[in-house]
């Protein structure tokens, strides 16, 4: 069952983005803490969350991002995390396919996401490259569009995506 977070998930959606992140090739392990960081400022758009039996499997965020040319209506997909059990099993799929649908009904007007262009092309994401995304190679930031102008410029996220750990964490 894909469904909103509720105010009682929090620490699970806490421990499973960590859990899901620990082994993970390219992240500075900070997942966990952005989560909880868009949380606190308000700043998720949509969290969902996959659960069965009581158990939440996956989670996903988007939050809003801002554009250089004034483009508004434009989201941030991700963190992503499916627990490592369930990784392979369509959960992700699931919750990124749930969480479009939700944010295209609500009237965005285009989603970014930072990726693997494989895995992300099969929900329609493109490299776009009037959209740019300082720092990183341009074929993992990808862009999909659904209504109004076409957005240009430099990509910013919300800035709870610049955290680094929590003082006393192991996450420094």
């Amino acid at each position: 069952m894909i469904r909103p977070e509720a105010p009682a998930d929090a620490p699970a959606i806490h421990a499973l983005t960590r859990d899901a992140f620990e082994h993970a090739p390219h992240t500075d392990h900070t997942e966990h803490f952005i989560v909880d960081a868009l949380r606190a400022a308000g700043a998720l758009t949509l969290s969902l969350v996959d659960e069965q039996d009581g158990l939440l499997r996956g989670h996903v965020a988007l939050s809003p991002v801002t554009v250089s040319d004034g483009t508004t209506g434009w989201f941030g997909l991700g963190p992503i995390s499916v627990s490592l059990v369930y990784q392979g099993r369509g959960v992700g799929s699931g919750l990124v396919r749930a969480a479009l649908h939700r944010l295209r009904g609500q009237g965005a007007a285009g989603c970014v996401v930072l990726g693997e262009p494989g895995y992300y092309g099969r929900f329609g994401f493109r490299v776009d490259p009037k959209l740019v995304l300082p720092g990183v190679p341009p074929e993992y930031f990808q862009a999909l569009h659904w209504t109004g102008a076409a957005a240009s410029g430099e990509v910013n996220y919300h800035p709870a995506f610049n955290v680094r750990g929590e003082p006393g964490s192991q996450n420094p």
